[in-house]
């Protein structure tokens, strides 16, 4: 039986960089009815492995952040800081962990979602190896569950968090022309490169971040500079200023899963 395929010609996937702490929240809340409003999307994704107190997430988090209209919240290497979650994630679809942890990690990395709009999205959460935990490997455990969840949907999504712009770009050519989507997280610095490639796939190295820009990448910037420097232990508190939502708006044809397009979002919240 071929695979059931949106009611309408288009799937339209909104995802949100990573969120950092209270800040990001904040974001979240004013600023994404109006892009939901503006793109009508099937499914709202987004990173929310910083999104308690800048580092983990909490189940009172996740909960919190699934009222504010995002339907999937995918993660990265620290999704296990809060150790309250780990209960959480077993049972909790919308929450998933990078797929390619070694097997017994509680919570799953990757489903399919049954949108409203009658559109089916496969999402798949991944986390790089460079510069990170010695994790199974992602483009094969990113090409093998990309291809079993296009046997029920062509539109699957993968957030790929890794460290180096090499690894995230290796990896959506790796899944070009089999993932609809392959966008990287982590690094909290929006990329300027998105574009649709040859074969089907869009992509972008990061996504950005959803927080205070006003800082190092989400943390106050006077303990980052002091590490820095001094390259003594500082406690890193999540900064306040500067506020933005960052992330991608991704157009997918329907019947086959190619992208048509990707569009970056960058919004200031204003009145802060």
């Amino acid at each position: 039986m071929p695979p059931a395929l949106s009611m309408n010609e288009h799937t339209k996937i909104l995802f949100i960089g990573d969120i950092i702490g209270k800040p990001g929240r904040i974001a979240v809340r004013e600023l994404l009815p109006k892009l939901v409003g503006e793109y009508s999307p099937d499914l709202v994704i987004a990173n929310g492995e910083n999104a308690a107190g800048g580092f983990g997430i909490t189940p009172e988090v996740a909960e919190e952040l699934k009222r504010l209209q995002i339907d999937v919240i995918t993660s990265g290497n620290h999704i296990w800081d809060k150790k309250d979650v780990y209960d959480y994630i077993k049972g909790e679809r919308r929450l998933l962990r990078p797929a390619n942890y070694p097997p017994g990690a509680p919570g799953a990395g990757y489903a399919l979602y049954e949108c409203p709009s009658g559109a089916r999205v496969g999402v798949v959460n991944l986390v790089g190896r460079v510069f990170m935990d010695n994790v199974d490997c992602p483009f094969r455990a990113g090409k093998d569950i990309v291809s079993r969840l296009r046997e029920d949907t062509p539109v699957v999504f993968v957030d790929i968090h890794a460290e180096t712009t090499s690894e995230k770009a290796a990896i959506g050519w790796h899944l070009d022309g089999l993932a609809s989507a392959v966008v990287g997280t982590h690094t909290h610095i929006q990329t300027s490169d998105e574009r649709v490639l040859p074969n089907g796939t869009a992509f972008i190295t990061d996504a950005g971040m959803t927080g205070p820009t006003d800082s190092v990448i989400g943390m106050q910037k006077d303990s980052i500079i002091q590490r820095f420097l001094t390259q003594m232990p500082v406690k890193f508190d999540v900064a306040s200023k500067g506020i933005e939502l960052q992330g991608v708006f991704i157009k997918v044809n329907s019947s086959d899963g190619r992208a048509v397009n990707i569009e970056r979002i960058k919004i200031p919240l204003k009145n802060e």
